[in-house]
């Protein structure tokens, strides 16, 4: 378990003069209740945080949906949420970076900081990684949690507690965006205009892309990407069949050449577009999950030299995020469609706009 807290049984041991600590807990297929959260004690590199933005993710509703993720299966209730910011209430001896009152975003995952990974600078590909809301570990859709000092980044007085929160999604696009090596020469294609290829779209265009082209099968939420400053939009279908000719036309929109693609989706029609759109010498990066396996033209991006590089979260991306938010260089504003309260009944209903997706694109809770 990491550093957010104890379960339901601690909690009910809890001191009678102290105030009860709530949270969100995933604790069946389809079932979130609010119930208490014994927090731990706090250690001399942690700080106490209120939570007062929290955002609903795609992997939230899966868990909800099916209680597990790949090899990550929910088995006893779990605190959920993962897109968080808040205001410190207390700090650890050793913490002198932050004060009571500072207003933070937290990046969600603890690392070892002693495998090869760790010490190598990829800390995102540890293998003993405690990640908010991902099992066991317990996430932060609380009143209170507590977490590492050095995870907590103060935020600039022009940037709000949820744009703070959405550092997490904005870090998955600007991760992709190092990856891929996005930059001012570099045309870039995004394969889904769901949150996180609109992120991805932010994101490119602060590296400095000069064109963006955007793909998706829904078209109002093409409308949302031109809105957030897509050079062009282009809507696609979901059969294999349609490829040849979409890839065309997707060209076409670029009308120039494709020199990255970033697959948000994850599925093998929207890969092998990517594959097939990107130029000889291009790259693609994949960031979307829609499968975990995919039939894709390998061999035709392999004769062209077209480099495929993928992404696990992300890694020191908090810094830079907060510097695009603060300059104005990226607006995550738009993105925050809903908002709810912390009741029972608020929780529910959240999680139930966010599955259903239609003109919902962040859905943030207001602590």
């Amino acid at each position: 378990m990491g550093k957010g807290g104890k379960g339901t049984e601690a909690a009910a041991a809890a001191g009678a003069g102290e105030e009860e600590n709530m949270a969100a807990w995933l604790v069946a297929k389809n079932t979130l209740k609010i119930m208490p959260f014994k927090l731990p004690p706090l250690g001399p590199y942690d700080v106490r945080v209120r939570m007062k933005a929290v955002g609903i993710c795609g992997s939230d509703v899966h868990y909800l949906r099916e209680m597990r993720i790949a090899h990550f299966v929910v088995k006893e209730p779990m605190v959920i949420g993962h897109e968080c910011a808040g205001v410190i209430e207390e700090v650890g001896s050793g913490v002198n970076h932050l004060a009571v009152g500072d207003r933070v975003a937290l990046e969600p995952g603890i690392s070892c900081w002693r495998c090869r990974h760790c010490k190598g600078g990829r800390y995102n590909l540890c293998e003993d990684m405690k990640f908010f809301a991902t099992p066991p570990v317990h996430g932060s859709l609380a009143n209170q949690i507590v977490h590492p000092g050095d995870l907590c980044f103060k935020l600039p007085d022009n940037v709000s507690l949820e744009e703070g929160a959405m550092c997490e999604p904005l870090s998955v696009g600007v991760h992709a965006c190092r990856r891929a090596d996005v930059g001012p020469e570099k045309g870039v294609l995004i394969m889904g205009a769901g949150p996180i290829g609109l992120v991805s779209l932010l994101a490119a265009r602060a590296f400095g892309a000069p064109r963006v082209v955007i793909v998706d099968v829904d078209e109002h939420r093409l409308s949302v990407a031109r809105s957030l400053g897509a050079d062009a939009a282009v809507k696609v279908s979901t059969r294999a069949e349609d490829t040849g000719e979409e890839v065309e036309r997707i060209r076409a929109a670029m009308g120039s050449d494709i020199d990255v693609s970033l697959d948000c989706a994850g599925f093998s029609k929207t890969m092998s577009t990517a594959l097939e759109a990107t130029r000889a010498g291009g790259k693609v990066c994949l960031v979307g999950m829609g499968h975990n396996e995919m039939t894709v033209p390998l061999t035709s991006a392999a004769i062209r030299e077209v480099d495929v590089v993928g992404i696990f979260r992300y890694k020191d991306t908090w810094p830079l995020c907060l510097e695009f938010l603060r300059s104005g260089k990226i607006d995550v504003k738009p993105l925050i469609t809903h908002r709810f309260g912390f009741s029972q009944k608020d929780v529910e209903e959240a999680f139930e706009v966010s599955a259903r997706g239609r003109d919902a694109i962040k859905v943030m809770f207001n602590l």
